[in-house]
């Protein structure tokens, strides 16, 4: 079918074509340097220190093979580390994805306000991670902390500074808060995208709100879910360290340490940077494997 005048034809297919091999590779560099240079380069920096041992004036350097991983799986602090991770990651995980995706079922409804509630959801996600952490701090404080207080006036001896039980606690309410904000973005574009003309026919079929989400909003919303645990891994497992420095430093008794600040811990402030780099190493292996049994296993049951 052409236009009136016979001259073009109205469903030509529009395609932008670049001249030049050299233009794909000119488009890809920076990605690629970047990648380079701030992971595949300080990768393998570690990797290679990870074999050495250095003397506490660091003039010598000396290479040791794997001495550095035999010292670091016969320390129970590193044992102690590992459950700590695994109970901190599990939590956050857990509560920031069931929270968002509560969160944004609610604002995804024709409700008043809805503009300002999702800003307001939003807005945590651009507080820092330290700032976070500094921000939960002064709420829980023992002595100075409004939430502290009125936990006191329940009853309640609140004392992250000393209890082991409650710091964590408190390190995971942070790192929960932290995340919800982008978990609850991706979650509410995800609903968005799924067609209302479904849900109606399922609310004509007699499906109870309930049975509706379960069998055909859930199902559309896997594949957002899924890269939401992925990416949710990285961030329980990296992100957290500046929540955790600045809330308890590890403490108290190391009870809030986990890999990743141990790796800061013991070469930073302890000056092992052979254990500090082994350690980094089996954190990268471990993130890397937790990464693979996902896309292994739980990929399988994503709805594309």
């Amino acid at each position: 079918m052409s236009d009136p005048e016979g001259l073009t034809p109205l469903h030509m297919e529009k395609r932008a074509i670049f001249g030049g091999r050299a233009l794909p590779y000119l488009l890809l560099g920076p990605q690629l340097a970047v990648t380079l240079v701030f992971f595949y380069w300080p990768a393998s920096q570690a990797l290679w220190q990870s074999f050495l041992l250095q003397d506490a004036f660091g003039l010598r350097t000396d290479f040791i093979w794997l001495e550095n991983y035999r010292d670091l799986f016969a320390q129970g602090d590193y044992y102690r580390a590992m459950a700590t991770t695994a109970i901190f990651s599990i939590a956050v995980g857990a509560l920031s994805l069931s929270i968002a995706l509560m969160l944004a079922v609610q604002a995804d409804k024709a409700i008043k306000g809805a503009g300002v509630y999702k800003t307001l959801l939003i807005w945590p996600y651009a507080v820092a991670p330290a700032v976070a952490g500094v921000l939960w701090l002064f709420m829980f404080q023992p002595s100075l902390g409004l939430v502290a207080r009125g936990l006191r006036s329940l009853g309640v001896d609140w004392n992250p500074l000393l209890n082991g039980g409650h710091a964590m606690t408190l390190v995971i309410l942070a790192s929960t808060w932290k995340q919800i904000s982008y978990n609850f973005l991706f979650f509410l574009a995800g609903l968005q995208s799924i067609p209302k003309s479904v849900i109606e026919a399922a609310a004509i079929d007699g499906a109870r709100p309930t049975r509706r989400f379960w069998t055909i909003t859930f199902p559309l919303l896997s594949p957002t879910a899924f890269f939401l645990l992925v990416v949710n891994i990285v961030y329980v497992f990296f992100d957290t360290f500046g929540i955790i420095d600045a809330m308890t430093g590890g403490g108290p008794s190391k009870a809030t340490e986990t890999l990743v600040y141990k790796v800061f811990f013991d070469g930073r402030l302890g000056g092992d940077l052979g254990s500090s780099a082994a350690q980094s190493v089996v954190l990268m292996v471990i993130v890397v494997a937790l990464t693979a049994i996902q896309f292994r296993y739980i990929e399988r049951k994503v709805t594309y």
